[in-house]
């Protein structure tokens, strides 16, 4: 169980910060550039689901996203660096996964077919979702850079990936199940 009694610590201040298991990162390391951007992928999810109302099942799916993020920056604040650990760290796993490609898979079988690509916008809760989609994209690339130099598991990178499509299929059917949605016109202001 998470108990946070003090909120500052002060040890912060020379711009480093520790690692769930110990040791300490400058703020600016690339790990923890990666969940703090997954943090923030999490916050965007926030903002959407202020505008979820009257749309539960997308909403306990965007909940159940928020505590999976949460799974995913305790992974990633927690290397895997051959070293044991005191305690079982807390690891994203295939389930998660599986869970999101379903979703996805029932959120989408409801859409009109896409006929172009589709701007960034319509109703509010599809604009924050494809907010949070691009946030998420880049939450992968620092997570890809990390796993070019350190251990970064499969299962977190495969469940980020997924994460943008299925923010994307949200996006959609929270635009009228993409009948609201605004869609590309190549060429369109030549």
């Amino acid at each position: 169980m998470v108990k946070l009694n003090k909120i500052y610590t002060r040890t912060g201040d020379n711009g480093t910060t520790a690692l769930v298991s110990g040791p300490r990162r400058d703020k600016h390391d690339l790990r923890v550039e990666a969940y703090g951007t997954i943090d923030e992928t999490n916050s965007t999810i926030g903002l959407v689901r202020l505008h979820t109302a009257g749309m539960a099942d997308l909403d306990a799916m965007l909940m159940r996203i928020q505590n999976d993020l949460f799974d995913l920056g305790a992974d990633l604040a927690t290397p895997d660096d051959g070293k044991p650990l005191e305690y079982e760290p807390l690891r994203i796993v295939e389930a998660q996964t599986d869970r999101l490609e379903a979703e996805i898979d029932m959120l989408n079988a409801e859409l009109e077919p896409l006929k172009s690509f589709v701007l960034p916008g319509g109703s509010p809760a599809a604009a924050y979702l494809h907010l949070a989609r691009t946030v998420s994209r880049r939450a992968e690339r620092l997570m890809v850079a990390l796993s070019r130099q350190e251990t970064v598991s499969a299962a977190a990178l495969k469940y980020v990936n997924r994460l943008s499509d299925f923010l994307f299929v949200a996006a959609r059917h929270a635009n009228d199940g993409g009948r609201a949605d605004i869609l590309w016109v190549p060429g369109k202001n030549r």
